[in-house]
């Protein structure tokens, strides 16, 4: 055979099972929607308890029976059909690849292979949620966190074309730097979304349009709030100062004190609140480093200390307890900002549509080349933080 057609058929293979696998979530999410089939879809939801154990083998055979089994059927014929209109043997393999499915849906159900059941093992979470595949933790929060999110089966593409890929309804979430403009904005989209905001902030007398629980607190007086950050799900980090031009060494105290210490306090207070299985799926840490940690921000002390707190959590998110998501946000017009082009709004809408798609580095700016820099950055990074440091 033709070396080009060889790698020409193999590619068409790995796409035939992508597709395949698209159509296994497509039928996911039809299970809830669609009537015919929801009452079947229902028995698999009502299989398992919170830990993932079965109920009773019998509800697990039935579910398999009558929503795995005809939901390998439907990728079964759907992929035949694709290669025989196609008449490809890269298509066939996607066939192949549900067959399987098929195979091992229709054993379930009789109890057996039930170990081929890998993302239902029964038992505690270790992991944090993956971001391309479906690992245990993952498809956990499907059952257990928001049933209508997380619906990809094995590739995550499915829920983050449908910006499922992160639920917010019913979420407590604390944003620090609530008084300012990008605090407020976000306050605004998260509450949109159905989270339960906590605004945490040194103003007095802040009000929202939002219902919004608001809490003062003082950098430095971190501890006073680890009671309250026990029962946050999702905890964003977005207070700062900018001292512009000031090189004095109370500004260097101050800038440091704020934009770092400050957050990595905050930040190591909340990560040690995920103490329980479910909290590696649930919890979330977001933290506003700016792109001050890759290009100029016209202010050396705002750069030196949002790099370092940038540094610290490139290193702290190798052994998270949690998903750790970067903010990397470009000029917006801000107190801190006045001059800065984008609309906070904006941004924060921006920043909760890619969080929901599951993008842990979400880039918000103007500047194309940090599109390009911030990701190498932090790979290259995380290798020598990977290489040459230890628990």
């Amino acid at each position: 055979m033709d070396f080009n057609l060889l790698i020409s058929q193999f590619l068409l293979g790995c796409f035939s099972i992508v597709l395949a696998e698209l159509i296994r979530d497509f039928y996911h999410l039809a299970g809830h929607y669609w009537q015919p089939i929801q009452a079947f879809h229902t028995l698999h939801h009502k299989a398992y308890r919170r830990d993932l154990t079965m109920v009773s083998l019998e509800a697990y055979r039935k579910a398999q029976l009558y929503n795995d089994v005809p939901e390998a059927i439907a990728m079964t014929l759907i992929t035949g059909a694709i290669a025989g209109l196609a008449q490809s043997y890269g298509f066939a393999i996607g066939c192949v690849y549900s067959l399987g499915f098929l195979v091992s849906a229709l054993a379930r159900s009789q109890g057996l292979l039930l170990q081929t059941d890998l993302t239902h093992k029964p038992g505690d979470l270790v992991e944090i949620p993956t971001r391309w595949t479906v690992n245990r933790t993952y498809h956990w929060r499907h059952h257990f966190d928001q049933g209508n999110s997380y619906y990809s089966g094995h590739f995550t593409i499915f829920d983050k074309l449908l910006g499922t890929s992160l639920s917010l309804k019913g979420k407590v979430v604390a944003v620090t730097g609530a008084s300012g403009s990008m605090g407020r904005a976000l306050i605004q989209q998260l509450s949109q979304q159905g989270a339960k905001v906590v605004a945490l902030t040194t103003s007095d007398g802040l009000e929202f349009d939002t219902p919004t629980e608001v809490i003062r607190w003082h950098p430095g007086q971190e501890n006073e709030l680890g009671d309250r950050l026990k029962t946050v799900d999702i905890l964003i980090i977005n207070h700062g100062i900018n001292v512009h031009g000031d090189r004095t060494p109370e500004a260097i105290q101050k800038s440091f004190e704020i934009n770092t210490f400050s957050a990595w306090a905050l930040a190591e207070l909340f990560l040690s609140t995920v103490q329980k299985s479910e909290h590696k799926a649930i919890k979330e840490l977001w933290i506003n480093t700016s792109e001050a940690e890759v290009s100029p921000a016209l202010s050396p002390l705002y750069e030196l200390s949002k790099r370092t707190l940038g540094n610290l959590i490139t290193l702290r998110r190798l052994d998270s307890p949690c998903i750790i998501r970067k903010l990397i946000l470009g000029p917006f017009k801000s107190t801190l900002n006045p001059v800065g082009v984008m609309s906070p709004t904006w941004v924060a809408w921006a920043i909760v549509a890619l969080a929901r798609r599951d993008f842990r580095n979400i880039i918000v700016t103007v500047n194309p080349i940090t599109y390009v820099a911030f990701p190498v950055k932090e790979l290259l990074q995380s290798i020598y933080f990977r290489l040459f440091s230890r628990k």
